[in-house]
């Protein structure tokens, strides 16, 4: 594993990989996350948010995505952590709010509703699809707990 960039610029810190998802390959990324989040002063919920939002978003480039060569970008941005990854894919990423009875469909609604900010930007030749949380819990609460509830 080659760390491809790696910026320290004004209140932001970016670590970046060029990686080819893959599903054996999922949970060596998710402890790069983790590592990386720790390093950047991340808290155990901003680790524990990165590992499974990160999962989420490979996930789906493993399952939507034809070429599976990605960039995955972890960025400490003040003092929120940024996830992001970049596929080669236009398709524009679907938050479903799933039935109770449903089998999938679930990643993308789970992660928005933990994390502070979801979203995505296409460009082309693809699109990078990323979300936001605080580096450290402070008044917001857990941000593992989903918003609006425990």
């Amino acid at each position: 594993m080659t760390v491809v960039t790696v910026q320290g610029i004004a209140e932001r810190e970016v670590y970046s990989w060029r990686l080819t998802a893959c599903p054996r390959s999922v949970a060596r990324w998710r402890r790069v996350a983790a590592e990386t989040v720790a390093m950047l002063g991340g808290d155990q919920d901003a680790v524990a948010l990165a590992r499974l939002g990160l999962s989420e978003l490979l996930s789906n480039v493993v399952k939507h995505v034809a070429d599976r060569r990605c960039l995955l970008v972890i960025a400490a941005e003040g003092e929120n952590l940024r996830v992001t990854v970049q596929d080669r894919s236009v398709e524009v990423p679907a938050v479903m709010n799933p039935r109770t009875d449903e089998e999938c469909g679930r990643g993308l609604w789970l992660l928005r509703e933990m994390a502070k900010d979801l979203g995505y930007i296409c460009f082309p030749g693809g699109k990078a699809v990323w979300f936001r949380c605080p580096l450290v819990r402070g008044s917001e609460g857990s941000v593992c707990a989903p918003r609006g509830g425990e």
